[in-house]
This record gives C-alpha cells, structure tokens and sequence, in this order.
C-alpha cells in the first residue's frame, strides 16, 4: 500500500514543460476527459507528473471549476499507484470537457479508466516519433 498524497513534485507546473506538452504530445479522448501525455523531457524526475484543466468557457464561475478540479484531484490521488506501478515517467494533462458538474464516484470510476488507459500506452514508441 502506498502514499496516498498528491505532492507538489507530482504536480506539473513548469511552463516550459506545459508548452512543450500540448505542442509535441499524443492525446486522447475517454469521456469526461481529454488525455495529453508525452514523455517527461525532465529526466530528473521519477514519478508522473499531471495537470488538471477545467475550461472557464464552460465553467464561467470559478466556485465551479474548484469544485470539479478538487474531485478529479482527489480521484487522482486516490488511484495513482495505477500509473506509479507502471514506472511511467510521462507528464499528463487531464481537460475536464463536459458542461454539466459530474459527481464525485462518476469522476472516480471514468479516471480510473482514463489511467488503465495510460498503463498501456508504449511510451517508446512516442519517443521515436
């Protein structure tokens, strides 16, 4: 049984890094959530790194993106020993794309299938392109 935290190092927040993220990485679609992933460029760090976006179109309030933001956090956190088993060191953006405010064990159970996704994906091939 591992940590169940979401510290600041797992957290992505090198600009650089975010750019080069939507600029050169792969992406895909599992309702409610948009995927960008690519390897880390930062070879330094040793766990996955992941951003979590909520669109402020959709979302006017922000009372209402921090809502949505702390659940897909919280969902995150608790099943990221999915992804950290699997010694991904890849930087991963979760976009948050529906209109409506989804529940909590709605959000659970679609990122764990979001993160099933992601234990599969060949990062090598990535690196190749």
């Amino acid at each position: 049984m591992g940590s169940f935290t979401f510290k600041k190092a797992e957290r992505l927040s090198k600009e650089k890094t975010i750019q080069e993220l939507f600029n050169r990485g792969s992406s895909f679609y599992l309702h409610p959530f948009k995927v960008v992933y690519m390897l880390n460029p930062d070879q330094s760090v040793i766990t996955p790194q992941v951003l979590i976006s909520v669109s402020s179109r959709n979302f006017p309030r922000a009372v209402d993106r921090n809502l949505i933001k702390r659940r897909i956090r919280e969902a995150y956190r608790l099943q990221k020993e999915i992804i950290q088993h699997g010694s991904k060191k890849g930087v991963f953006a979760f976009l948050y794309t529906p209109k409506t405010i989804l529940p909590f064990t709605e959000i659970k159970n679609k990122l764990f299938l979001v993160l099933e996704k992601i234990k599969k994906l060949d990062f090598d091939s990535e690196v190749k392109k």
